[in-house]
């Protein structure tokens, strides 16, 4: 089974981003910044397999979107772009050589590729044990799905076989206003099964090794695309830490409407009043209109595996239409 973007804290407790990763849709969820951090040995950004002994990298290297990037923010990709790395899209002066990362002429999708052992926290070889949390990665530009949720295993199986995220202006040529985008089992592309068996594999290998299911937004707060603001990459950090930490996992929740999602009252080093969208939107009938719609939009996007029945008695497909959004 091919999934994407796997990073182990120095505990070893396995993480998983999902990430879409095809032509629709290749970039803009965080996969690549989120894995590199110091509290975690990188076993690598991309795909990656997850068979009975565990998790491994097939690729060996990183592609690291680099438009904005500073030294502040991201330490690790900055040191690694050297001798060795391909840089692609960027702007840079011909006289000294200094590559403008702000410079969006070209355009957005400015990338690095470089080696993973140009990473200093890069596990070597890249293997790690079976994985004990599962997170997908989403990049909602309308500003309506929360920064963090637990998920059921059924929730788990609908969310990636749905496998949404949303491109903006900047990211896609002609694309004006957030629009939601769907890649079954994010990598629509690439699989060979219906995307109802491999989301049957993952519920499989999660009920076997006790994973839990996440869901990150990593997109819109305040609003949509164009109103709202991105949400900010410490707070998204310190919930990948809370994850990692197990301390979410004891945190107090309560279920937001349409789509049922279970949310924490508390993540440490994040403002409370972010975690629930509804209390970061100013015009709450627009938030609820919004939501509505991308709801809408999730539904009509499942129709096409409605009749795919999976499981003993067909009980399993039901169970994963159930946990889509309900209004």
């Amino acid at each position: 089974m091919s999934v994407h973007h796997i990073s182990l804290p120095q505990t070893h407790i396995g993480l998983f981003f999902f990430f879409v990763k095809d032509d629709a849709n290749p970039f803009g969820t965080g996969k690549t910044t989120l894995s590199t951090d110091h509290n975690r040995y990188l076993i690598g950004d991309d795909e990656h397999c997850w068979s009975d002994k565990g998790v491994s990298n097939i690729e060996g290297g990183c592609y690291a979107k680099c438009i904005d990037l500073s030294r502040e923010k991201e330490p690790d990709i900055w040191n690694a772009i050297k001798f060795g790395t391909v840089l692609e899209n960027v702007v840079f002066d011909e006289h000294t050589r200094e590559v403008d990362y702000l410079d969006k002429s070209v355009t957005e999708n400015t990338r690095a590729a470089y080696p993973i052992e140009y990473i200093p926290n890069a596990k070597i070889p890249c293997v790690g044990p079976h994985p004990k949390n599962v997170i997908l990665l989403a990049c909602d530009a309308f500003g309506v799905l929360p920064p963090v949720s637990k998920l059921s295993l059924a929730q788990t199986m609908y969310h990636f076989i749905s496998g949404y995220t949303a491109l903006v202006a900047g990211t896609e040529e002609g694309v004006k206003e957030p629009r939601a985008t769907f890649s079954a089992c994010f990598g629509a592309a690439f699989i060979m099964l219906h995307p109802t068996r491999y989301a049957a594999m993952l519920a499989t290998k999660m009920e076997k090794h006790g994973a839990t299911g996440w869901l990150v937004n990593t997109g819109w707060s305040g609003g949509s695309y164009g109103s709202g603001s991105r949400m900010k990459l410490a707070y998204t950090r310190k919930i990948i830490d809370a994850i990692h930490s197990g301390d979410l996992l004891s945190a107090n929740y309560k279920k937001t409407e349409v789509f049922g999602l279970e949310i924490p009252t508390e993540v440490e080093g994040v403002p409370s009043e972010i975690l629930d969208p509804v209390n970061t939107w100013s015009d709450k009938k627009a938030y609820k209109d919004t939501l509505l719609k991308l709801g809408g939009l999730f539904k009509n996007n499942f129709e096409v595996f409605v009749n795919h029945k999976i499981g003993k008695d067909d009980k399993l497909t039901e169970e994963i239409l159930a946990a889509g959004p309900n209004f």
